[in-house]
């Protein structure tokens, strides 16, 4: 079932859509993070939405090989469906399916990746394969975000746009910085829920740790970057959201040490800040490639990392990469609010892993599957412990 998305002030074809006001733009944070203080829930009729998350879509030069080999291996052709066919009705069964894009999207297919190099840009196909599998949006809040500058930043946010799926995170657009994507999402008590996204990076210039440079001539970026604007800048986006009429609000964070399965200070810190208050109701983790743990702030969830989705990482490939980096999830949260606007979660989540085979196998290398204890032992004993390693959120893995 295909959902609403707001975005501008003006009917569309799904639905009448509206946007909030920009508002003005604030310089870097240089002191200690503010404390955030709660905010005013918004009462109202209960509402209960069922949303989806997947992590990081990575793809690599070799990923793009096999998409032009499925779609015929002709120049310039490139399909992915088959990487999705699997996990598609999971994908299509939730109220609004968000994934995280790590890479710049081409609307022309040029300047794509190659092997060796970590400047990425993956066809446009892409987006159009994550539509057609179910996703409604995606945030492009990435280490990779600015790897072709200004342009290829719009170019990704309108190769996203014009799959028909939202957009969250930085945006080329200066009146449309810190503004939230706003699904219009039909709940099972025959109403409408409005569900706002947001999305941050930890830096622009592609860094190891996180950064508050900021590109030039962009000074709006700003608003994306949670090591400038601190949790006391994200709350008030999501309180900006909530102003105008969110029910929800979800924040994608790309954070973390990469290839640890274990969040460091600043991400706890940041969980406990946005989930402690009311203006924040759920937090997506992304960027280190494996799976980090979950926990329950406040009545609501954090899963600090969702780990890769897709991508051609594995130690097959290269020695030095753990085996967790094929691994990921399809995560499922409920969130419900009472009438009186407190927002609860509970989560689930159905491991996946990226199968990288040879093209002499039955299915094509590049695949995201189910896994069970049958078919992935190991994935399917790491990933729970991984999930539960900070005392557990109530989240079950469940079996294909």
């Amino acid at each position: 079932m295909r959902r609403w998305r707001s975005r501008c002030c003006s009917p569309g074809a799904a639905g009448t859509t509206c946007r909030r006001r920009p508002r003005p733009r604030r310089p870097p944070r240089t002191g200690p993070p503010a404390t955030p203080a709660r905010t005013g829930r918004r009462a109202g009729a209960q509402l209960t939405v069922h949303l989806a998350a997947i992590g990081d879509i990575l793809s690599h030069s070799r990923v793009n090989v096999t998409a032009n080999r499925y779609a015929g291996g002709a120049p310039d052709a490139y399909d992915y469906t088959p990487m999705f066919a699997e996990v598609t009705p999971l994908l299509e069964a939730a109220d609004l399916t968000l994934c995280h894009m790590e890479t710049p999207l081409s609307p022309d297919d040029t300047n794509l990746s190659v092997p060796d190099v970590l400047v990425f840009n993956t066809p446009h196909e892409m987006a159009e394969a994550l539509a057609a599998a179910g996703v409604d949006g995606c945030d492009f809040a990435s280490n990779h975000t600015m790897d072709h500058g200004l342009q290829g930043l719009a170019d990704t946010e309108q190769v996203i746009r014009d799959a028909g799926m939202g957009y969250a995170g930085p945006t080329a657009h200066e009146d449309e910085a810190g503004v939230a994507e706003v699904y219009e999402v039909p709940t099972e008590e025959g109403r409408t829920a409005r569900v706002a996204h947001l999305a941050y990076t930890y830096t622009y210039p592609n860094s190891g740790t996180p950064t508050t440079s900021i590109p030039d001539g962009a000074p709006w970026l700003v608003e994306a970057s949670w090591p400038s604007i601190g949790s006391e800048g994200i709350l008030e986006q999501a309180e900006a959201a909530r102003e105008d009429g969110a029910d929800f609000v979800v924040v994608s964070m790309h954070w973390g040490d990469e290839y640890s399965h274990q969040p460091n200070a600043d991400q706890q810190q940041i969980a406990e800040d946005l989930l402690g208050s009311d203006a924040v109701d759920l937090i997506l983790g992304t960027h280190v490639h494996v799976i980090q743990p979950c926990q329950r702030i406040n009545g609501k969830h954090v899963i600090y990392g969702m780990g890769n989705f897709l991508s051609n990482q594995s130690p097959d490939v290269a020695p030095s990469l753990l085996p967790g980096t094929q691994e990921g999830m399809v995560a499922e949260f409920t969130l419900e609010r009472d009438d009186e606007g407190t927002v609860t979660t509970e989560m689930s989540y159905h491991p996946t892993r990226v199968d990288i085979r040879p093209w002499e196998m039955e299915t094509g290398p590049h695949v995201v599957q189910l896994v069970s204890p049958q078919n992935y032992p190991e994935t399917w004993e790491r990933t729970p412990s991984v999930v539960d390693s900070l005392g557990g959120c109530g989240a079950n893995a469940l079996r294909p």
